[in-house]
Order: C-alpha cells, then sequence, then structure tokens
C-alpha cells in the first residue's frame, strides 16, 4: 500500500525524484483539482468535478492521474481551528485511506483551514462576480493547498 501522511518529508521520500502532484479539495458535493509541474515550482488549478458515487469518483480520479503522470496527491484536511478533527477532517480521511488504496499513490495531507477564505478573500479583492467565484473556489483551493506543500516539499530536500 502507498503512503498517507501529513508528514511532508515523508511523502517526498515516497516520491520519485519529481514527477507531477495533484492536488484535491474534497468536498461533499465537488472535489478541486489542481496540478503542480514536474519540477514542483508552481501550482495550476485545473478542474472541478462533481461528486457522484464514491466508485465513479475513483474512477474518474483514477483517469486523470493516469492521464496526467501524477506521482503523488495532496490533499486538503479541514482541521477545525484548534487543529482538532471535525467529523468532516474524518470523512477526508476516509476518502484518503480510498484514494491511496484505489490509485497506489503516496498522499499528503495538508491542513486547508484557510484555503477556502483565502481564495474568496483573492477573488472579491480582484471584483470576480458571486457567480464565477462559486464556479471557481473549488480549483483555486486546490491550487492554493498544493502551493502551500510545494513550499513545504522545497523546504525538506531538492526534487530534481
Amino acid at each position: 500500500m502507498a503512503l498517507l501522511t501529513t508528514d511532508a518529508a515523508a511523502f517526498a521520500e515516497a516520491l520519485p525524484q519529481g514527477g507531477r502532484l495533484l492536488g484535491l479539495d474534497i468536498g461533499t458535493r465537488t472535489i478541486g483539482l489542481a496540478t503542480a509541474s514536474a519540477d514542483w515550482r508552481f501550482a495550476t488549478a485545473r478542474e472541478t468535478l462533481k461528486r457522484t458515487k464514491a466508485g465513479e469518483d475513483m474512477a474518474a480520479l483514477k483517469a486523470w492521474c493516469v492521464r496526467e503522470s501524477i506521482v503523488g496527491l495532496v490533499a486538503g484536511l479541514p482541521l477545525s481551528m484548534d487543529g482538532s478533527d471535525t467529523p468532516r477532517t474524518q470523512s477526508v480521511r476516509a476518502q484518503a485511506r480510498n484514494l491511496v488504496a484505489t490509485l497506489a499513490l503516496p498522499l499528503l495531507l495538508w491542513d486547508e483551514r484557510w484555503s477556502t477564505v483565502a481564495v474568496e478573500r483573492a477573488m472579491i479583492a480582484a471584483d470576480v462576480s458571486r457567480a464565477r467565484r462559486a464556479d471557481q473556489v473549488d480549483r483555486l483551493a486546490a491550487a492554493h493547498i498544493l502551493e502551500g506543500a510545494l513550499m513545504r516539499l522545497a523546504a525538506v530536500g531538492p526534487t530534481a
């Protein structure tokens, strides 16, 4: 079974030198997707998947990973403000275990407490309409989560 961790150094060790990463903002109705460049220097918001059945969601994510040559996953972990788990946190942890078992890729759970708020504030400051914000917030949150993890990965060691 592939690695499931909150430790960026252990995650980096489980990965090949470089390679594309997939960032996930796992929600109850959608999953925001973002990809990192193979050198882990930047993240790009890509798409928002509408959630359907668990098996269909996994199949869509597997197809994404194959098509994009993904070597590792970074999923946002929605901790409470004091850092403790909530029912939503437990749900994301369970989904992360399923992703690791299904995709056989290392997965880093990354603290996402402020990701959606930061993205929403940036879009409001840029005068993005409410409808457009709703359409983009999940994939932009995934990119925000992935960017945070990339900064930490850069600090724990070189990649390529």
